[in-house]
Parts: C-alpha cells; structure tokens; sequence
C-alpha cells in the first residue's frame, strides 16, 4: 500500500499539480464533483461514475483519500435537504457493523488486492440485486427480514470495509434501503446521516494512511461548486421520478456498480 510519506512514489500534492495542466483532467474532475453530489441526493449507483472519473486523474488508492473530504461535503448538504426524513431505527443498527468494517478496512487496505476485493463485493452485490428483485416481484418476503440482525451485521460490515477501502458502499447499502422497503425520501434521508456519520469516522483513518493533505484538500475546495450542481440537479430529479421507477434506477445502477466491481475490480 502506497503510504505519501514514504517517499516512495510522487504524492499527491506531485499528482494535483500535474493534473492542474491538463483540461481533460478537470473536465474528469469536475465530473466526478457533480457525480458525488447525485449521490447523495438518491441517485447513489452514480457514486461508482464518480469512481471511475476520479480514478482518470489520481492513482486509485490516492483517489480515495482525494474523493472523502468531496464525499463529506455532499453528505452536508444532503443532511441539511433530507434530514427530517431520516429513519434513525435503521442507522442505529447500520452503524455499529459500519464502524467495525471501516477499521477492518483500514487494516487490510495496506494488504489487500482490489483483484480479490472488487470481484467479491461484486458478487455479494448481484445476489442482494437477486434478493430485491423477487421481493419486489413477489412481495413474499417481508422486510423484517433485512433488518434482522443475521443480515444487517454482515451487510454492514461490508458496506464499512467497502467504503473505507474504495468509497464504494453506495451499492451494498442501496440495495439494503431498498429491501427494508423505504419511500424514496426516506431512502435519501437516512442514507445521508449515514454516509455522513461514517465517512466523518473515516477521516482520521484515510489521513494516517498518507491519503489525505493541505494539497489534496485544496484540490477539494476547488471542486465544492459541482458538488452543489449536482445536489441541485438530484433534488430536482428526485421530485420528479415516481417511487417504482426511483427502485427500478437504483436496481440498475447498483447492477452497473456490482458488474463494474467483478469486472474492473
């Protein structure tokens, strides 16, 4: 695991600058700054494009570190536009696992190959897609079910360990709102105080690994206007898309996540 302080391979304060002379990085950046900010306005499957268009202009390591602070500042605004929605019953079982899964990627993140990780979680994504498809087809299974503690623990821990490692939870805990059969306000409500509690929680870990600094961070205050372009065109679209197609767009963008995952990695 690269580590900025090892002098091993340029920093990211080398990668900003060199990516302040290309145009076509900042249109990646900028993108990617606009992604974020859909993301936390339902439209979660959008984080993996946001993932694939950083990863254009930092290393992927470097990338998640660079992406956080950007991540924080969306989960704000999300919080402040959705948090009277907040379904704070799941949050009080989701957190507990998340936790345990961020320091569990903190851990593995010097170790770990993104050839065995990626794959993984994306097979663990496609068969919840499988799960969420049926109850929603059949309407047997009950959402009690998702919400009992032999499937939240798991998928939590997951989520944790995917988001500190990639920032690539979105998937995991979309498809566990969408089983736990949430309205689609509720659905973003309770995922912004929870992407915002954890990723909060993920700071002090992301920067001992190198991945965070005064560079990487001016780079992400340059960025906060397409998080707000992207806030405001998802509050917008949210209003508009009926709640069976807002299930059926997030189905699909968490099958594109989890393809992206066992393929890509």
């Amino acid at each position: 695991m690269f580590d900025a302080r090892d002098g091993q391979r340029p920093g990211i304060r080398t990668v900003c600058t060199t990516m302040l002379e290309s145009s076509w990085q900042w249109i990646f950046a900028y993108g990617a700054a606009i992604c974020i900010g859909l993301s936390k306005t339902g439209f979660g499957g959008v984080g993996m494009l946001a993932v694939l268009l950083m990863a254009q202009v930092l290393p992927a390591k470097e990338s998640t570190g660079a992406v956080l602070p950007l991540l924080i500042v969306a989960d704000v605004f999300a919080v402040r536009s959705f948090q009277k929605f907040t379904v704070w019953r799941h949050l009080k079982k989701l957190l507990p696992p998340a936790v345990v899964g961020v320091v569990s990627g903190w851990l593995l993140m010097p170790r770990i190959s993104d050839r065995v990780f990626g794959p993984l979680i994306g097979w663990v994504v496609l068969a919840l897609i499988v799960l969420t498809v049926i109850q929603k087809l059949s309407g047997r299974l009950s959402a009690s079910a998702a919400e009992h503690p032999s499937i939240v623990w798991p998928l939590g821990w997951i989520a944790g360990v995917t988001t500190m490692l990639a920032n690539a939870a979105g998937a995991v805990m979309t498809i566990y709102l969408l089983a736990c059969r949430l309205p689609k306000y509720e659905f973003v409500g309770t995922a912004a105080w929870y992407f915002l509690i954890v990723n909060v929680i993920k700071v002090p870990f992301s920067a001992s690994l190198g991945l965070i600094n005064f560079s990487s961070l001016w780079l992400n205050a340059l960025l906060v206007p397409g998080i707000l372009v992207g806030v405001l065109a998802g509050r917008f679209f949210l209003g508009k898309i009926p709640q069976d197609a807002f299930e059926w767009l997030m189905i699909a963008f968490s099958l594109v996540g989890g393809l992206r995952l066992i393929f890509v990695g």
